[in-house]
């Protein structure tokens, strides 16, 4: 479902597809002669390298572990290598809300993120998005991961409320982030709310509509006692989007920010795999709050309904689980 910046690792979940390796071998022939053949006008990736990316010469393009979403590449130029991904078939602007996060992110000095440079679009349609190009190592410290998203959550506030300038998506799921002053109405509106509809339309599951939006007018206690502050989140932070780079420093990648109750972050905690260290770490720097326990399934719930609207019926059950427990602990 997303794409890998830097070495290529194996697949972290059966819900992440990479390209076969004929095919990478067809799509790296392709690039090669299509970079003999083009113009500077018919390939602004390339323009964009050897003007704003200040190189003189692209030496090679090669075929990186990606998504099923867009195609990745790295190209090599004298000045260091770039990472680049491609969609053929849709415009900019989902590029744009990546290249609006991951700044974001950068902006907050805290934890490490690749740096967008440019998006854009090609004159024969689709679009494209130049970024640094991180090298990954091995080493992966959970308890610096911890600590180091604590620390962009501390940092990254919004006086605006919650949402995000503009819209972005989660997998190919089109995101709301329309701002909003209560994050309880946010995150039932334009969360839970929006994927419910969306099972509905597609599924016609009336009982996961129905029951969830019980579950959404009577969430509320769920969250009393509590201070709820505007922090910065990746948004989809599972296994696939987390790495280190080559002097163990953590990289998180591919987001789907906005500004939301920092623990919604842990939403797709189900296939990260935070351990103790993490958490401890994390909670160092953004204190626990009363209930936390309490509320982590209903933030998992948003991703399992997305994984059931893009997926099918394999995480449907998850769903209506986590939705009848709450609506018996509630008693609504």
């Amino acid at each position: 479902m997303v794409s890998q910046i830097g070495l290529t690792s194996p697949a972290l979940s059966p819900l992440c597809c990479f390209p076969s390796r004929a095919r990478r071998r067809r799509f790296s022939l392709l690039k090669r002669k299509s970079f003999a053949m083009a113009s500077l006008s018919e390939d602004p990736v390339r323009e964009w390298m050897l003007s704003g990316g200040k190189a003189t010469q692209i030496t090679k393009i090669r075929p990186v572990g990606g998504g099923c979403i867009n195609l990745a590449s790295r190209y090599d130029t004298d000045v260091g290598p770039f990472f680049v991904k491609t969609n053929r078939s849709i415009g900019p602007s989902m590029f744009e809300g990546e290249a609006l996060g991951l700044n974001a992110m950068y902006e907050t000095n805290t934890i490490k993120v690749p740096k967008p440079y440019k998006v854009g679009s090609f004159p024969t349609g689709g679009s494209y998005i130049i970024m640094e190009f991180i090298e990954f190592g091995l080493s992966r410290d959970q308890s610096k991961l911890g600590r180091k998203l604590g620390e962009m959550h501390k940092a990254g506030k919004s006086e605006t409320g919650f949402g995000f300038d503009v819209e972005n998506t989660i997998g190919s799921t089109p995101q709301i982030n329309t701002w909003t002053a209560d994050w309880i109405e946010f995150y039932g509106e334009h969360r839970l709310g929006y994927q419910l509809k969306l099972a509905l339309d597609q599924y016609r599951d009336t009982t996961v509509y129905e029951k969830g939006q019980r579950l959404v007018k009577s969430m509320r206690p769920l969250f009393e006692n509590i201070v709820i502050e505007p922090c910065l989140l990746h948004g989809d932070l599972w296994s696939g989007n987390i790495s280190a780079d080559k002097n163990g420093e953590p990289v998180i990648l591919d987001p789907a920010c906005y500004y939301g109750h920092n623990e919604a972050e842990f939403g797709m905690s189900w296939c990260a795999g935070f351990g103790g260290s993490f958490y401890n770490s994390y909670f160092e720097v953004m204190p626990k709050q009363p209930g936390f326990e309490k509320r982590r399934d209903l933030y998992k719930l948003y991703h399992y309904l997305n994984h059931y609207n893009l997926f099918g019926s394999g995480y449907r059950s998850s769903a209506m689980s986590i939705i009848d427990d709450y609506l018996r602990i509630l008693k609504a």
